[in-house]
């Protein structure tokens, strides 16, 4: 640990993930969408902004024969991520890319792959105080990136059936989905997130599959907490999850 920076074990530290102190940090969000998303053998994967490469980390580390790409429009998250992912072991098979979604044409051939992820920024400029850091602005706000501009970037170079894994707002499930369709990519999978039992649906996270055919599965509920601050049996069971292999 140095005075700006922390390293975070995850994966029952399995990872050790060097993050900013007082910059972008991951949060349960991350590690939530990377146990929904499932993956392929010898699958070649994309991880739309991807900060401190969080994402790609875990999900080569679950499935050891997948490969990953990560795009991160912030310099310093990029050289960040780069860091974390030498520092991990894993430089031959995951690699970070810096650039703007939004230019995506000009980074990638289009069709190139298997999967696509992204953990979006989702709270909208003018619905709260935007966060003086920068980096943290960015993460969070549609300042730079948004719902659709991701979808539009992941729509261009998903080959034919692929996939796209993302966690978004409960209150703007009907957004998604619209946008989802627009781009030719329907939802297939479904799953609402609760903090607990007693309140609405905070998230949902959902698998949608270029030019797939009409037809939703609906996982059931996860709920983050059983009481005030203790993780629900359905979280830890996640935190396990993610420490053993898969695919």
């Amino acid at each position: 640990m140095t005075g700006e920076e922390t390293i975070d074990e995850i994966l029952c530290g399995r990872l050790k993930i060097r993050q900013r102190r007082t910059g972008y940090r991951f949060n349960l969000d991350s590690l939530i969408l990377a146990h929904f998303v499932t993956c392929r053998a010898q699958s070649v994967n994309l991880d739309l902004g991807c900060g401190n490469g969080i994402l790609a980390l875990v999900l080569a580390a679950r499935f050891a024969q997948s490969h990953w790409r990560g795009l991160e429009l912030q310099e310093g998250l990029g050289a960040l991520a780069r860091r974390n992912v030498v520092e991990n072991g894993l430089a031959d098979r995951v690699a970070i890319d810096i650039g703007d979604a939004h230019a995506i044409k000009k980074i990638y051939a289009p069709h190139t792959f298997d999967a696509v992820v992204f953990n979006p920024p989702y709270r909208k400029v003018h619905s709260g105080r935007i966060n003086p850091l920068p980096e943290k602005a960015i993460a969070r706000h549609e300042v730079s990136g948004s719902l659709a501009g991701f979808l539009a970037a992941a729509a261009y170079v998903l080959k034919p059936k692929g996939r796209v894994f993302t966690i978004y707002p409960a209150t703007r499930l009907v957004e998604l989905i619209s946008c989802f369709r627009k781009r030719g990519v329907e939802p297939k999978r479904l799953k609402p997130v609760f903090s607990d039992n007693a309140t609405d649906a905070e998230f949902v996270l959902v698998e949608g599959r270029q030019g797939g055919r009409e037809e939703l599965k609906m996982e059931p509920p996860l709920f983050l907490y059983e009481a005030p601050k203790k993780y629900s049996s359905a979280m830890e069971r996640i935190f396990t999850d993610l420490a053993s292999p898969a695919g």
